[in-house]
């Protein structure tokens, strides 16, 4: 029996993983019927690489690096039924990417379906579905799919990826201070508590799992490198240092940025994949790197920090 306890399982939607911009207009203004009529005659069609492709098929490399052990899984997760999904599975194999396992649910939620494969991480294009995963306790993000094009020449061979601080890797506890009762109440704060670790945000497992990989290799010759990219700047910092450190997770670059706009910042780093709470980040830094928005937990409104 195949367990997956120890690998870094990311669950993508079919939309996160290939370019499906066409067929989803089709369901949209058209419905569900005329979408798996439409897959199931373009079958034979291969699909374009989507916003997460080189992030997956990177992450699968991983598997070939090292022990015997698979370092990662990836399983497709989709509202597609089995008899649409032809499509996608021939685009898989055509791209010559190790995905041998999917969840197929024909409309109902995924979220049930997120603990049962372990899943570490969850990427898709559909809001619902990456708030509920929110909500169950799984890192996720809305990804955007205004893709940039995909290289298939120069391939990744260091996965780079990005994290905003509060409310994604920490909790928003310290964000909705600066919201009720502005900077001066939150720099007060985090100086105060500079010595207690903040509490865990809903990418934290994720972070650990991504450091637990890093720790198996050469710090210079690391396949994945990290970085915080937060508007928090001194004497906000020294919290978020020292909750790292109380973690026991590396962090390879950290930017604080006291309010700059990131967009430059990610691009210098060459991230494949950035994690923001505020769509205001997000629509920006898309342009430049692919880009995955994480909603608030129930809902929650967002504050204007970072």
């Amino acid at each position: 029996m195949h367990k997956f306890e120890n690998c870094l399982v990311v669950g993508i939607s079919s939309r996160a993983l290939f370019d499906l911009e066409e067929e989803n207009q089709i369901f949209n203004e058209e419905g569900v019927e005329a979408y798996t009529n439409y897959q199931i005659e373009h079958e034979n069609d291969l699909l374009k690489p989507g916003t997460g492709f080189a992030l997956i098929k990177a992450l699968l490399k991983l598997n070939e690096i090292g022990s015997e052990e698979r370092k990662t899984e990836i399983i497709v997760m989709s509202r597609n039924n089995a008899d649409s999904s032809l499509r996608i599975f021939n685009s898989i194999k055509h791209y010559n990417l190790d995905i041998t396992r999917a969840a197929l649910v024909s409309g109902a939620l995924l979220s049930p379906y997120l603990e049962a494969f372990n899943t570490d991480l969850f990427l898709s294009a559909n809001e619902e579905d990456v708030q509920e995963a929110i909500n169950a306790g799984v890192a996720a993000g809305i990804i955007y799919t205004q893709h940039l094009a995909y290289d298939e020449v120069n391939e990744i061979d260091q996965i780079r990826i990005a994290f905003d601080g509060d409310a994604v890797l920490f909790s928003d506890e310290s964000e909705q201070i600066y919201k009720s009762q502005g900077i001066e109440a939150f720099q007060a704060n985090e100086t105060k508590n500079a010595r207690k670790p903040l509490p865990e945000g809903p990418f934290a497992k994720f972070l650990k799992t991504l450091s637990a990989i890093q720790k198996e290799f050469d710090k210079n010759r690391a396949p994945i490198r990290t970085a915080l990219v937060t508007a928090r700047n001194a004497p906000a910092h020294e919290r978020v240092i020292r909750t790292l450190r109380a973690w026991d997770v590396r962090i390879d670059e950290a930017f604080f940025l006291g309010g700059m706009s990131k967009q430059e910042v990610l691009k210098a780093f060459g991230a494949h994949i950035y994690f923001d709470d505020q769509a205001i980040h997000t629509d920006a830094t898309a342009e430049f790197v692919p880009s995955a928005r994480v909603p608030y937990k129930n809902n929650e409104n967002q504050s204007d920090l970072e």
